[in-house]
């Protein structure tokens, strides 16, 4: 039940584009990294929300800060990404999870096509990752890709090491908590998609599962979802939803908030 909200925002969409997608065929994407010119654009992208809650047995509160940061031309994209989530409840820390990913993409191939490079870094304490590196490359596919509707998939390798407490496999059982340094090799699947409604209504969302090679008990799952209405050119309402699981630590978090997003 915890996760219905983000399963809605995620799939929605994808329900509803496909007995729609004629009427979006004339339009533009705003946003679509794959309709650009040779011109070098700049994009930037910040959503802050947060709750805070204080009642007779303690207080609670979570912030949540999103930045992104895009370079596009007419055969590349680079993005960064910076999320940081703290929280706390009666005292005791619940959340201080932070991630930052640079990623490029490529355009000069096939029609539809591209290929994709990425880094990423993540500290998380409600996932129990003291830290945790990825570097990798693939290729993506632009499965729906109208000028107003956008749905990719992609799928790549890569290679991570980490860092962990409360490992899967620490003690018997994996009930004892132990370090866990450890490399493996991930396949890393995709799917991402954009859909604007009348230059008013965004709705966004990534859906990411990325399994070891060698163990198959070993995978991670994201999933993020937001739908956005448009206040000015600059200034959006937001909604947004996101699910984590690392199974590796046996660690999971769900989060859904609402707040402004600015973004030129």
């Amino acid at each position: 039940m915890k996760i219905i909200i983000l399963l809605l925002l995620f799939s929605f969409p994808l329900l509803l584009y496909s007995q729609n997608n004629k009427a979006d065929s004339t339009h533009k994407a705003e946003q679509d990294s794959t309709h650009h010119t040779d011109t070098v654009h700049y994009h930037y992208y910040y959503t802050g929300t947060g709750t805070y809650n204080n009642t007779s047995s303690g207080k609670s509160y979570v912030v949540s800060n999103a930045f992104k940061f895009s370079v596009v031309k007419q055969s590349a994209v680079l993005n960064l990404n910076n999320n940081w989530l703290y929280g706390q409840q009666a005292g005791t820390l619940t959340n201080n999870d932070f991630t930052s990913t640079f990623d490029v993409g490529l355009y000069k191939s096939l029609k539809h096509f591209y290929y994709w490079g990425l880094a990423n870094y993540t500290t998380s304490y409600s996932l129990k990752v003291n830290h945790q590196e990825q570097g990798g490359l693939g290729i993506g596919y632009n499965l729906i890709d109208k000028k107003k509707a956008l749905l990719i998939l992609s799928n790549g390798i890569l290679y991570e090491r980490g860092d962990l407490y409360d490992s899967l496999y620490g003690g018997p059982g994996g009930n004892v908590f132990q370090r866990d340094r450890y490399q493996t090799v991930r396949n890393s699947f995709r799917i991402l998609y954009h859909w604007i409604i009348n230059d008013i209504f965004f709705l966004d969302g990534t859906g990411f599962y990325q399994n070891a090679l060698s163990n198959s008990q070993d995978y991670i799952v994201k999933l993020n979802a937001s739908a956005s209405v448009r206040l000015q050119k600059w200034l959006s309402f937001t909604i947004a939803a996101t699910y984590n699981k690392f199974n590796r630590t046996r660690s999971e978090n769900t989060l859904v908030t609402f707040g402004l997003t600015v973004q030129k």
